[in-house]
């Protein structure tokens, strides 16, 4: 029911995991980044006390496959998990259980994977190639991780459709560069796209707000900064909140 990519940036040291699903709420259930670190996409049966421990034991350096083995022997449900990682030094790993529903199975790349279950036959291989084609280019590991989302997506990805999608991105930093989040809507990575084009341009300002805020001017004044044309509802008309 979900599919997803984990990946690193070398060029930048960044981490991130995009995911979409017919359930709601898969931000919450199925993605973890370790700043500096690792990402881990915990998937079919979602668990966030194993995915927990998958981001202890990458956070204290196992490699990916060392971390899938240790999850094997401590999940009791495991043949009821997919799971893909990408550690520390670029290695990626994943797993799909014998109890996953077709069509199912993951792909590893160079420092990302993908996985997914009851997806178009074409879903993974897409998703992939769109992510690979990208590989040393300038755009952020953001967009590139929205844009093999959306060529997902462009498969059909869910003969069911999608219900949920997220886009979570750590640098070195304690806190998220990105955390996006849409929980119940038709069509959730079209919406993920307008969200992420609108904060795209804030990244480094709500970055700067978390750690230094000294001196920094409202947000939508930074985005009339770097958006020319833009104004915000206030400067316009105020929308009716009810």
């Amino acid at each position: 029911m979900t599919y997803s990519i984990v990946a690193c940036c070398p060029r930048t040291g960044q981490y991130g995991v995009a995911v979409a699903t017919y359930s709601p709420m898969v931000g919450s259930a199925v993605p973890l980044v370790v700043g500096g670190r690792a990402a881990v996409a915990y998937q079919v049966v979602a668990s966030p006390v194993h995915r927990a421990l998958a981001g202890q034991l990458l956070a204290a350096g196992a490699s990916a496959e060392g971390a899938l083995a240790e999850l094997a022997t401590k999940d009791p449900y495991w043949q009821s998990r997919q799971v893909t990682l990408v550690d520390m030094f670029g290695g990626v790993a994943g797993f799909t259980g014998a109890n996953a529903p077709a069509h199912c199975g993951h792909r590893l790349g160079e420092g990302f994977a993908v996985a997914g279950n009851v997806l178009t036959e074409t879903c993974l291989d897409d998703t992939w190639k769109e992510f690979s084609a990208t590989q040393g280019g300038e755009l952020s590991l953001a967009e590139r991780l929205v844009r093999a989302l959306e060529a997902g997506a462009r498969s059909n990805g869910q003969p069911e459709g999608l219900t949920s999608a997220a886009l979570l991105v750590h640098g070195s930093e304690p806190v998220p560069l990105v955390d996006l989040r849409v929980d119940v809507h038709d069509a959730p990575v079209k919406e993920l796209r307008r969200i992420w084009e609108f904060v795209g341009p804030l990244q480094g300002f709500y970055l700067q707000r978390k750690t230094n805020p000294a001196g920094l001017p409202r947000w939508w004044q930074r985005r009339m900064e770097v958006v020319p044309g833009w104004k915000p509802n206030h400067l316009v008309k105020v929308v009716p909140q009810q």
